[in-house]
C-alpha cells in the first residue's frame, strides 16, 4: 500500500514550486529528497508504479511518433553528432574529476560509462515541461522529441549489450506485430470509448513491453515500438489523449525515487553540482548544429533551451553499470542529484527563451539557412484564418471557404494531413501557430476572423495570446469543451464556442427540424 505520507508530501511540494513558477515535477522531485531526509524508504510499490510511469510516457509517445519525422537530417544529425562531442566532453570533465579525486575510484570504463550517461536529454522532463506550456503539437517540441527518441533507442541498446546477452530467438516472432496491426485497431474500435478503451491502452503498454522483456529485448522499447505500430490511426490519437492523465500520476511516482537515491558524499555533491551546471552547455552546440541542418531559428533556440537537462535514463545506464562492476554504486546517488540540478537549471531556460527570441530577434536571424529563408509559406490575401485542420477545423474551413473561396486559410503542422487537404482542393500552408514569425508574414490587418481550433486549450490560450501581441484587433473564436475554459477565454477577449453545449443545441434544432418536415 502507497504510504498517504508519500501523497501529501508530493502534493506540498507540487504546489510549493507550481507558486513559484517551477514546474510542479521539480517539486516532486524535492518531494523525494524530503522523504529520505524523513527516513522513508519508498518500497517495492514506489518503484514498480515509477516503472509503470515511463513504460506509458514511451508508450504514448510511440503513438504520436513519425517515422518519417526521425528520418530528416535535423533530427539524427543533430543528435548523433551531439551525443559523440558530449561523449567527449564529459570524458574529459571525468578524467579530470578522477585524477583531482582519486577516492571516486574511477577507471577508463567507468569514465565512458558515465559521459555516455550524460549525454542523454530527459523525455520525461522536456514532455511534461512542453504539455504544462501548451506546446507540446509545436514545431520545436517535435523536434525536441525526435531528438529524446533516438537518445533513448540509443540508451535501451547499450542495456541490452550491457547484459552481454543477445535477444532470444524468439525475437524474430515480433515481426508478426506489424501484420497484427489491423486485428488491434479492430479491437480498439470494438472497445469504445470508456473504461474498455482505456484498459486496452493499459494491456498494449505493459503486455508490449512484457512482450519484449520475454524475448530478451528492454521493455520500454517495447512499448515505445508497440505505440509507434499504431500511430497515424485516429484510434491512436483517442487512446493517448485517454493515457495521458493516467501516465501523469504515474510519473509522480518516478520523480518521488530520484529524490528517494538520497544525498552523496560531499565529494559527490561538489561533481553534482558541477555536472549539473554543464547540462547548460547542451543548448551551446544543439542550437548551431540544428540551424546547419535546416532547422528555423526560434524552433532551434526552443528545442535546444529544452533539452539542457540529463536524462532518467542515465540513471538505469550508471545502475546497469554499478551491478556489473564498472562504476561504484556512488555514483548512482551522485548523478540522481545531478539530474535534479539540472531540472532545476533547465526550467527558467524554457521559460525564457521565447522573451530572448523576441528580444534577440535579428541575432537569432542571422543563424538561419537560405534553405529555410526560401520555405516560406505564402499567406497572401488571407482573410479567415483556420488554425488547426483537424475534424473540427476542417469541417469549419469548408462551411467558411463556401462563401469566402480563397481568402479562407487553413494551418496545420502535420505534413500528411496537409497532403490529404491539398488533394481536396483546400488552400492549406505548413507553420506553427505559436511561432510569431509566422504571424510576422501575415497581414493581421487584411484578416477579419481567426479560428482556433488546436488539440489543448493551453495551446489555444497560447496562439491566442500571440495574436493580441502582434497587434491582432479582429474576432478569435476558439473551440473548447469545458465552461471554465470558456470564462478564461472569455476574460482575455476571444469568442469561446463550447463543443458541447452547441453541440445540444444542434441536435435540438436538428430534431425540431424533423419534426416540422413530418408534420408537413
Amino acid at each position: 500500500m502507497l504510504d498517504p505520507l508519500v501523497i501529501l508530501v508530493a502534493l506540498a511540494c507540487g504546489f510549493v514550486a507550481s507558486t513559484a513558477g517551477l514546474p510542479p515535477l521539480i517539486g516532486y522531485l524535492a518531494a523525494g529528497f524530503v522523504l529520505h531526509g524523513m527516513q522513508f524508504g519508498g518500497g517495492d510499490l514506489l518503484a514498480s508504479l515509477a516503472d509503470i510511469g515511463v513504460t506509458l510516457l514511451l508508450f504514448t509517445i510511440g503513438l504520436k511518433l513519425s517515422p518519417p519525422e526521425l528520418l530528416k537530417p535535423r533530427v539524427w544529425g543533430t543528435t548523433v553528432v551531439h551525443m559523440a562531442c558530449m561523449q567527449l566532453l564529459f570524458t574529459l570533465v571525468m578524467l579530470a574529476a578522477g585524477a583531482l579525486l582519486p577516492d571516486l575510484g574511477l577507471d577508463l570504463t567507468g569514465i565512458l560509462v558515465l559521459a555516455f550517461a550524460l549525454t542523454f536529454s530527459s523525455t520525461v522532463f522536456v514532455i511534461q515541461v512542453m504539455q504544462a506550456k501548451g506546446e507540446l503539437s509545436s514545431r520545436h517540441a517535435e523536434l525536441a522529441i525526435g531528438i529524446l527518441i533516438i537518445q533513448d533507442l540509443a540508451a535501451v541498446l547499450f542495456l541490452a549489450a550491457s547484459k552481454g546477452t543477445l535477444p532470444h530467438t524468439e525475437a524474430v516472432l515480433l515481426l508478426l506485430l506489424w501484420p497484427a496491426r489491423g486485428l488491434i485497431l479492430k479491437l480498439l474500435a470494438r472497445a469504445g470509448h470508456g473504461d474498455l478503451f482505456t484498459l486496452c491502452g493499459f494491456a498494449l503498454a505493459l503486455g508490449g513491453a512484457g512482450l519484449f522483456e520475454w524475448v530478451g529485448i528492454k521493455g520500454d522499447l517495447g512499448a515505445l515500438i508497440l505505440g509507434a505500430l499504431l500511430a497515424g490511426h485516429q484510434k491512436s490519437k483517442e487512446l493517448a489523449r485517454n493515457m495521458v492523465q493516467f501516465k501523469d500520476v504515474f510519473l509522480v511516482c518516478f520523480f518521488l525515487t530520484i529524490g528517494l537515491q538520497g544525498f552523496p558524499s560531499a565529494g559527490g555533491v561538489v561533481i553534482a553540482l558541477i555536472l549539473g551546471a554543464l547540462a547548460l552547455l547542451k543548448p551551446l552546440l544543439y542550437f548551431p548544429l540544428m540551424t546547419w541542418l535546416h532547422t528555423p531559428p526560434r524552433t532551434a533556440l526552443l528545442a535546444s533551451t529544452a533539452l539542457a537537462n540529463y536524462s532518467e535514463f542515465g540513471l538505469v545506464v550508471v545502475a546497469i553499470a554499478a551491478g556489473v562492476g564498472w562504476v561504484d554504486p556512488q555514483w548512482t546517488v551522485t548523478l540522481s542529484l545531478a539530474i535534479a540540478i539540472s531540472f532545476l537549471l533547465s526550467s527558467p531556460l524554457t521559460r525564457r527563451a521565447h522573451g530572448w527570441y523576441s528580444r534577440y530577434h535579428d541575432v537569432w536571424l542571422r543563424f538561419e539557412s537560405h534553405q529555410v529563408r526560401r520555405a516560406v509559406p505564402d499567406t497572401r490575401d488571407a482573410r479567415i484564418v483556420v488554425l488547426g485542420m483537424g475534424n473540427i477545423g476542417t469541417n469549419a474551413y469548408d462551411a467558411i471557404a463556401e462563401k469566402h473561396g480563397h481568402h479562407t486559410l487553413g494551418v496545420d503542422l502535420n505534413e500528411k494531413r496537409l497532403e490529404d487537404h491539398r488533394r481536396q482542393h483546400r488552400r492549406v500552408v505548413m507553420a506553427d501557430a505559436s511561432d510569431p514569425d509566422f504571424w510576422h508574414r501575415v497581414n493581421l490587418g487584411e484578416v477579419k476572423l481567426v479560428l482556433l481550433a488546436l488539440t489543448q486549450h493551453q495551446e489555444n490560450m497560447l496562439v491566442g495570446r500571440l495574436l493580441r501581441e502582434q497587434g491582432y484587433t479582429g474576432e478569435v473564436a476558439v473551440v473548447v469543451r469545458f465552461s471554465e475554459e470558456a470564462e478564461e477565454l472569455e476574460q482575455c477577449g476571444f469568442s469561446p464556442f463550447n463543443l458541447y453545449a452547441q453541440a445540444g443545441a444542434g441536435f435540438a434544432a436538428h430534431a425540431l427540424e424533423q419534426v416540422a418536415s413530418d408534420a408537413t
